[in-house]
């Protein structure tokens, strides 16, 4: 159990060791990070985590993904480095990894050789299609188990091929179990004292999140496809024009669908045997999203949105990042926070999710900027190294 002084939030006194790079791993780490646990991130001697460069503008992506984290520097690859994990291992509570499934056990760091050095260690891997199946020792990134899952089928317009959606969606769902399979195992720790292995794969995460595509297959035989804007059958519920770019209106329930008619001062329009309720507007999607969208063009969003608001009719714009950092309700709730950089004067990034009363998460610091910047505390604190140590350690390359 970790010992860190200042510990916040409901995972503090928990340790993990973070190994791996990218996304898939380390999301899951900056989320347990997020809500406590002393994170200790690894990194090759000889090479940064890509993380540290990648982003659309001067690498901001790493504070994000590894803020609240420690960082060292340590070669896994030869056996004085698979030596020092061993040693690190005793002290942790979590192993977080994301290689290629039988990387670990090549290097004799697989689960069954780390639970005999600590049985209450639960070892989290996320990989591309799992640790077990004929296609587990394959390279999979997340684009690939979007593809897989299911997701990139539905994604985008029905003309066009498929989509993605702007964001690293396999990996970070993949990550998102991973995190909640790490509380499982946890809770089943605190039961049994035994830890076990986190088994996320990025396909299965995303297919976890489809739905009933499945069923309606086995079922009813249907194929899902894409749908652009739309649900099929879901109707009112769409981007509609406006002067001034387009918004979002959700009323496809009855009685939202109701004031929505009035608030178009089409009331007549509730009643009609076209539109009369679920079943029928589904029928008539396009009709009624034409009536919509040629009623919402004459006006601004703003005026839109104003007229939902007064009806209750679910409605919004369609945010982009100015947007976020203007709206009243971000900056009412701190969802957008400022984060001190060494490097960046105006480093604004997403507050810790979700928000808890009595444990709430919190952004410490964000990513360390140099490489192996916590050895000392780790090497020399932790595993009680001396100088003399890290020295021969550096220079032979293991750290």
């Amino acid at each position: 159990m970790s010992q860190e002084p200042n510990a916040f939030g409901a995972l503090k006194g928990l340790r993990m060791l973070e190994l791996g790079q990218l996304i898939a791993g380390p999301f899951c780490g900056q989320l347990m990070a997020d809500h406590g646990t002393e994170v200790i991130k690894v990194e090759a001697p000889d090479r940064e985590d890509p993380m540290r460069k990648w982003g659309q503008a001067a690498a901001v992506w790493w504070p994000v993904v590894s803020r609240n984290k420690k960082c060292i520097t340590l070669n896994l690859r030869v056996p004085e480095g698979q030596a020092i994990v061993k040693e690190l291992v005793k002290d942790c509570d979590f192993v977080l990894e994301n290689f290629r499934p039988g990387t670990m056990e090549k290097w004799g760091l697989g689960y069954e050789d780390l639970k005999k050095i600590n049985p209450r260690i639960i070892m989290i891997r996320v990989s591309g299609y799992g640790q077990s199946g004929p296609d587990s020792k394959k390279a999979g990134y997340g684009s690939i188990g979007e593809a897989m899952g299911g997701m990139r089928n539905l994604a985008g317009d029905p003309a066009n091929p498929p989509s993605r959606v702007g964001l690293s969606i396999g990996d970070s769902l993949a990550a998102t179990y991973a995190t909640l399979g790490a509380l499982l195992a946890l809770r089943h720790r605190d039961v049994t004292g035994e830890g076990q292995v986190v088994d996320s794969a990025i396909f299965e995460s995303v297919l976890a999140m489809m739905e009933s595509v499945v069923p309606e297959y086995t079922q009813a035989g249907h194929i899902r496809e894409r749908t652009g804007s739309i649900l099929p059958n879901i109707a009112p519920s769409n981007a509609y024009p406006t002067t001034d770019g387009d918004i979002l209106i959700g009323a496809n329930q009855d009685s939202v669908y109701g004031r929505l008619c009035e608030a178009m001062g089409r009331p007549e329009l509730a009643t009609d045997e076209r539109y009369v309720n679920h079943h029928a507007r589904g029928l008539h999607q396009e009709e009624l999203d034409n009536i919509i969208a040629d009623w919402t063009r004459t006006m601004s969003a703003a005026e839109v949105l104003a007229l939902m608001d007064e009806y209750g009719v679910p409605a919004g714009k369609i945010f982009k990042a100015p947007d976020m950092m203007e709206d009243p309700h971000f900056k009412a709730r701190k969802s957008i926070v400022k984060v001190e950089h060494p490097e960046f004067e105006n480093l604004y990034m997403q507050d810790v999710s979700p928000k808890l009363s009595k444990t709430p998460g919190k952004i410490k610091w964000a990513g360390p900027t140099e490489m192996g910047q916590h050895n000392q505390e780790i090497y020399s604190g932790l595993l009680g190294k001396s100088d003399d140590e890290l020295t021969s350690l550096k220079e032979s390359g293991v750290i």
